[in-house]
C-alpha cells in the first residue's frame, strides 16, 4: 500500500524551518516522498557527523556527503521499526542517506546538532563485501520502544552531486492499538502422534480476529513483536493438541492458494492451562512463523510456516494458532502436525 503525502507543517512540526520537508509516517504501510538534490545545498562543515556522540559516518567518507543535502523529518511512535530507502531515479546517481533518532521536543538540524540517541548512514561501498551486493538505493533504520522520537532523515549527493530526483520510502511497522469487541475464539482439537503425521484441513472463513494482539509481543509470551502484528490482523483458529515427554513437534502450514498470505505460531502451555489469547499472560515457550519483510541471505520462503517445539520430562499443551496476514479473513489450507 502506497501512501503519498504533501508537506505537512503543524504541530510538533512547526518547529522545524521551510528548508525541512516535513511528513507523516503512516502506521504499518509505506509513504512515499519525491524529492530532488537541486532543492538542497551543500553541507560544507560534516565534523558533527564523525563526533563520537553522533557517530554517524567517519570522517573518511565525507566525500560521499559532498554534494547537495535535502533534509526531511517525521516521528517514529512507541514499539516501532522504521525502515528508510532512498531510490534515485537515475540508476547511475550515486547518492547517500543518514538519518537521526532525537527526542520530540529536539528539533536540532546538522551541523549544529551535537548528541542523539542514534545515527545511521549508508553510502555507496569503496569495495565489495563478502556474500552481498549493492544497488543504487540506500537504507538505514530505526527502532524504538516506549517513547517517540523525531527522526531526521538526510539525502546528499556523493562526489559533489548537486541535482537527481529521487524517491524516499518509509516503511513503519508499528503496534496498533484496538479496542473493538472481541468476538468467542474457535478452538478445535487435534490429535498428535508420536511417529506420525496428522493432517487437518481448515478454512480461516471459520475464525474470527483477535483484535487486541498486546499478548504477543509480551516478555513472557515473546511470540512476535508488536511492530509485526500487521502479519496476524485477519482470522484466526486455534487447534489444541498435546505434545508427548521427550519429544518434538513440527508443524507445518500450507495453504491452499499459493498467493495467500497466513502465519503461524503456537506457544506451549501446561496441560491443565486454559489461557487463549488475547488473555494469554504467560507460557513456556512461544514460535511464529510469518512472511518475511525482506529476503534473508541464503535463505528463500514459499507461502508455507513451520514452527517447531519440544519437551523433556513432561507434556504440555500446545495451542497452535493459523491467522490471516492484512487483514486476511478466507482461505483454505492444510494444518501438519508432526511428533517425533
Amino acid at each position: 500500500m502506497l501512501v503519498y503525502f504533501t508537506t505537512i507543517v503543524f504541530g510538533v512540526y512547526a518547529q522545524y524551518p521551510a528548508t525541512v520537508k516535513t511528513f507523516e509516517s503512516k502506521p504499518n504501510a509505506v509513504t512515499e516522498i519525491k524529492g530532488n538534490l537541486a532543492n538542497g545545498k551543500s553541507m560544507d562543515d560534516l565534523s558533527w557527523a564523525s563526533t563520537s556522540s553522533m557517530a554517524c559516518f567517519p570522517a573518511t567518507q565525507n566525500t560521499k556527503f559532498r554534494g547537495n543535502h535535502v533534509l526531511f523529518a517525521t516521528q517514529i511512535p512507541p514499539y516501532s521499526e522504521m525502515t528508510v530507502t532512498v531510490i534515485p531515479d537515475s540508476k547511475t546517481a550515486n547518492m547517500s542517506i543518514y538519518g537521526y533518532q532525537v527526542g520530540t521536543s529536539n528539533y536540532a538540524l546538522p551541523p549544529d546538532i551535537g548528541s542523539c540517541v542514534s545515527c545511521e548512514a549508508e553510502h555507496k561501498w569503496d569495495y565489495q563485501k563478502s556474500g552481498k551486493t549493492q544497488d543504487h538505493t540506500r537504507s538505514i533504520y530505526f527502532n524504538s520502544i516506549e517513547g517517540s522520537y523525531n527522526i531526521v532523515i538526510g539525502v546528499a549527493g556523493a562526489e559533489g552531486l548537486k541535482a537527481g530526483t529521487f524517491t524516499i520510502k518509509v516503511d513503519l511497522k508499528t503496534r496498533v492499538e484496538n479496542t473493538s469487541t472481541q468476538e468467542s475464539l474457535k478452538m478445535y482439537t487435534a490429535t498428535s502422534q508420536k511417529g506420525a503425521t496428522k493432517s487437518y484441513k481448515g478454512n480461516l472463513k471459520d475464525g474470527v480476529k483477535i483484535h487486541d494482539l498486546s499478548w504477543a509481543s509480551k516478555s513472557s509470551v515473546a511470540c512476535f513483536p508488536g511492530t509485526q502484528n500487521s502479519k496476524f490482523t485477519g482470522n484466526h483458529i486455534l487447534y489444541i493438541t498435546e505434545l508427548p515427554a521427550n519429544s518434538e513437534m513440527d508443524i507445518q502450514l500450507v495453504p491452499t492458494n499459493k498467493s495467500a498470505n497466513m502465519s503461524l505460531y503456537a506457544y506451549q502451555v501446561g496441560t491443565n492451562d486454559k489461557q487463549y489469547p488475547p488473555a494469554l499472560s504467560t507460557c513456556t515457550t512461544c514460535e511464529a512463523d510469518h512472511k518475511w519483510d525482506y529476503p534473508k541471505h541464503g535463505k528463500t520462503q514459499d507461502h508455507t510456516r513451520s514452527v517447531s517445539v519440544n519437551s523433556m520430562n513432561s507434556s504440555y499443551k500446545i495451542v497452535i494458532g493459523v491467522a490471516g496476514a492484512e487483514e486476511l479473513t478466507t482461505g483454505e489450507f492444510v494444518l501438519k502436525i508432526t511428533v517425533k
